[in-house]
């Protein structure tokens, strides 16, 4: 029954968008590059690159994440092709120019691997073979759209209260290595993660990064917000007594995080300096430094940790907190996003919240905007005045399987198609 309203959603965005809104995006004449083989800088010229990729452009990205996979056929490679192919098409129509894909989300992979067991996602039984490579897919028909495709990894986490079944593949990391695994307990965090003061740990998630640069031509790398999952000190209090050396628990903590990111920054550049790893935290830098101890503004101010941060701006124009505050206000926070110390190398993207689409973001004052089938455009065309370098959607099924507000969803994206392309 969800395939069915997907696909019912989808279908009437495409009349939308052919309708309304001109002929769809031209795909890209250029055969895709072999994700098979490893993508390295000697092998990789800019020809096989997406257009998007080889000049200086604004950056327009879609989130697809395990939650979209849940619902997506893996039945056969032919049924998951066609779901893939429709997916990129959807995004290439909006004149989007990357995918952000999630090929890891709990120590897992969406692709075979030597690291991590296959994701619950592909069989409904984390460690189920599908029989075919998903990731190889995705790749192949990105690049048949001109679309960028990065791999999106969760580096720590390993299961949430929340997973769909809860059950770990023998060879998940839990198991294999139990000595790696913590516990936050409490909150919208609470499952198990990776601890991130463990050398072994971020050699691991290098090795996992460096798998997925040597099999196939994603065009980046990408981590999301989910870094310390718990400001509790008894998370990893011993590894502090041991490791601290005289740094407050908050600076060791944010030490450990900083030196994960560097290393998979210089790890992707030695691969192909063509490529791109980001990060997209949350969109409060205070919840950033104090809560998840991801120094972004560190990242920011200078060269060498990433190519672009991408903050999670998921309130409405008018947004006030109780107290009043209209910090989070998105011509607010996005001002302030935009007046932080930037490196020249790092570019300032914004997450944008398609799941507020006819729910809102629990603000009164900012519901008319949410549904208005056209709030995500109107932040594109704010954030171009702020000279930010782009955005990303979060996420794919919010516009295309958006079983409750389908004509809101429809709206949105041809809205968000005309101030992409300029094509009414």
């Amino acid at each position: 029954m969800k395939r069915a309203m997907c696909s019912m959603t989808a279908l009437l965005l495409a009349v939308c968008l052919l309708v309304g809104c001109g002929a769809p995006a031209a795909q890209s004449a250029a055969a895709p590059s072999q994700p098979a083989e490893p993508a390295s800088a000697s092998t990789r010229s800019e020809s096989e690159l997406p257009a998007e990729q080889t000049a200086d452009s604004e950056y327009r990205a879609m989130w697809i994440s395990y939650l979209e996979w849940q619902h997506t056929d893996f039945s056969t490679e032919a049924a998951f092709r066609a779901e893939a192919a429709r997916m990129m098409q959807n995004c290439a129509d909006l004149g989007l120019n990357t995918v952000i894909a999630q090929v890891r989300s709990f120590a897992d992979a969406l692709y075979p691997s030597r690291l991590f067991p296959w994701s619950e996602s592909c069989t409904g039984i984390q460690g189920g073979d599908p029989g075919f490579d998903p990731l190889k897919i995705l790749v192949e028909e990105a690049h048949a759209r001109n679309l960028r495709l990065e791999a999106w990894v969760n580096p720590y986490r390993v299961a949430i209260s929340g997973n769909p079944s809860g059950k770990l593949a023998e060879n998940n990391l839990a198991n294999t290595h139990a000595q790696w695994i913590k516990q936050a307990e409490g909150g919208m965090f609470d499952g198990l993660y990776l601890d991130p003061s463990s050398s072994d740990v971020q050699n691991y998630i290098l090795d996992g990064v460096k798998e997925i640069l040597d099999g196939y031509a994603v065009d980046g790398i990408h981590f999301d917000d989910y870094f310390y999952p718990t400001t509790d000190p008894a998370f990893d209090a011993e590894e502090y007594a041991r490791q601290g050396s005289g740094l407050s628990l908050d600076d060791w903590r944010r030490q450990n995080v900083n030196t994960l990111v560097q290393k998979v920054y210089d790890l992707v550049k030695a691969h192909d300096p063509h490529l791109t790893f980001g990060i997209s935290p949350q969109g409060n830098p205070d919840n950033n430094y104090t809560g998840q101890y991801s120094d972004v503004g560190l990242w920011m101010r200078e060269g060498g940790y990433v190519d672009y941060v991408a903050p999670q701006l998921y309130w409405g124009f008018d947004y006030t907190l109780k107290s009043g505050s209209d910090r989070f206000a998105y011509q607010n926070i996005s001002a302030e996003w935009a007046a932080m110390e930037r490196s020249p190398s790092v570019s300032l993207c914004f997450g944008l919240g398609a799941y507020r689409i006819g729910e809102g973001d629990g603000c009164e004052a900012t519901q008319t905007q949410w549904n208005s089938g056209h709030s995500l455009a109107d932040m594109v065309s704010s954030l171009r005045e702020t000279g930010a370098n782009g955005y990303a959607i979060f996420r794919y099924d919010h516009l295309f399987c958006n079983d409750g507000y389908a004509d809101l969803a429809a709206g949105e994206a041809a809205a968000l198609k005309q101030v992409n392309t300029g094509k009414a």
